[in-house]
């Protein structure tokens, strides 16, 4: 009997010892979390002259307390706090937002970025339903409790990713509802590792987390967060609205009627290293290229490089030709819209960086074509679309070339258009889960007047 005793003891010995060890190990790891928050503030301020994107970064936030105090002086009652990382994120909050005002028309919307690419964009014009944009301040204590006591949300959303770790302990604290939507998790991220127990701690703040795939929610799962659902990509419901409502462009509608274009959308280097022999080689193709960056010299440089005529947006209203073959997008904005008047879209970023937003095209229902991917797993829409049969991935000039001639059969490409919008079709209704998920979590699910 003592030794049944003895061995209980030694068993809850053994978990407080754990127990203790774990705590140490989050305190540990969150003095290191807090040093390289402050560190990488304080390299950023040392960085902040002239205009270069970090010395922006640092600026735009310098006056984000007298921002916010305005904002709760205009909007007295329940606000909804969302925070994005960059356009692209945002872009996925969108519908999200609107089911939520569309249930909840008297709580304001406020939008917090990260990044300058994201808010620099936002604010040049006005938002729909959205009250207030501005910047998250850099991840310190002090700052979380300033922004959440001068914001007093009644309900916080973090979109994808992007979660900075005192903003939410700061949240759950107060008692706040979070959630997390949009999840993309992979198992090679740090929540999953041995080592990841911080992390971990941040994931387990939220009250829900809305996953755009089920492994995602069985990798919540594997690490003790039950409280997942699976709800899909918001992405189909945004484009979904802008392919309903696209921005008209008559004088692009004008130069390219009745003409075979190809959309290309954030065009890199080494996607024009596949595109150019196609664009010298076809001349019955007409091109809309949207460069990932606006840089006047590289365009005229793939200008010089293209044997067909080739203008820049800026200067079409100068140059009325309709013997105009090329047509190279030299502002931000457009993109979006641009393939309603394609016949067939390649979509730029997968040979560097990643991906850009390959959903925009189809649902304008055509077929979208991309390069081979680097990273599979960040981007599963292009392996779902192959699936489809509506997205084609492209290694070099020539598979890209086989691939489109192969488009110009007409079996081919209708059925690569029925495709496009069964794809589409299938993934609709993630933000109308999402905010129906929320309002159950909540107290204020009436609608209010």
């Amino acid at each position: 009997m003592s030794n049944l005793v003895d061995y209980r003891l030694d068993q809850k010995t053994a978990v407080r010892i754990r127990s203790f060890t774990c705590f140490l190990l989050f305190l540990g790891m969150k003095v290191l979390y807090d040093f390289s928050v402050w560190a990488f503030s304080g390299v950023l301020k040392m960085a902040s002259g002239g205009d270069s994107k970090l010395a922006r970064l640092v600026k735009g936030r310098k006056p984000v307390f007298d921002q916010v105090t305005a904002f709760r002086k205009n909007f007295s009652g329940e606000v909804a706090w969302f925070h994005v990382a960059s356009l692209g994120e945002y872009e996925q909050a969108k519908p999200v937002i609107a089911k939520l005002k569309q249930a909840c028309p008297a709580m304001a919307v406020l939008v917090t970025f990260f990044s300058p690419s994201g808010y620099e964009n936002v604010i040049k014009k006005n938002q729909p339903n959205v009250d207030g944009v501005t910047y998250l301040p850099f991840d310190t204590e002090g700052n979380a409790k300033q922004f959440l006591t001068l914001v007093k949300p009644s309900v916080v959303f973090f979109v994808k990713y992007d979660l900075w770790a005192n903003f939410i302990f700061e949240a759950k604290k107060r008692n706040v509802p979070l959630f997390l939507f949009s999840a993309s998790l992979r198992k090679e991220q740090v929540y999953f590792q041995f080592y990841g127990g911080f992390f971990r701690k941040v994931l387990k703040c939220f009250d829900h987390i809305y996953t755009q795939n089920v492994q995602t929610q069985q990798l919540l799962k594997k690490i003790g967060i039950p409280q997942a659902t699976v709800t899909g990509d918001t992405r189909y419901d945004n484009v979904q609205s802008i392919s309903q409502s696209p921005k008209v462009f008559p004088e692009i509608e004008a130069l390219f009627k009745d003409k075979k274009v190809m959309v290309v959308g954030s065009a890199w280097q080494e996607d024009m290293d596949v595109l150019l022999p196609f664009i010298n080689s076809h001349a019955d193709y007409h091109y809309i290229i949207a460069p990932h960056d606006i840089d006047v010299g590289q365009i005229a440089g793939w200008q010089k490089q293209i044997k067909h005529q080739s203008i820049r947006y800026s200067e079409l209203a100068d140059n009325p030709s309709k013997d105009i073959n090329v047509l190279f997008i030299d502002n931000i904005g457009m993109l979006s819209s641009l393939y309603q008047y394609a016949r067939a879209a390649y979509v730029g970023g997968a040979f560097g960086k990643g991906l850009h937003n390959i959903l925009e095209p189809l649902a304008f229902h055509i077929p979208v074509l991309f390069g081979k991917l680097r990273k599979v797993s960040k981007f599963p829409e292009a392996g779902i679309s192959q699936q489809y049969g509506c997205g084609f991935e492209v290694e070099n000039a020539e598979a890209f070339e086989k691939i489109v001639l192969a488009l110009d059969e007409k079996e081919t490409y209708t059925k690569a258009v029925a495709a496009a919008e069964q794809l589409v079709r299938d993934n609709l209704g993630s933000a109308d889960k999402i905010i129906k998920g929320v309002l159950n979590n909540v107290q204020w699910n009436k609608k209010e007047g």
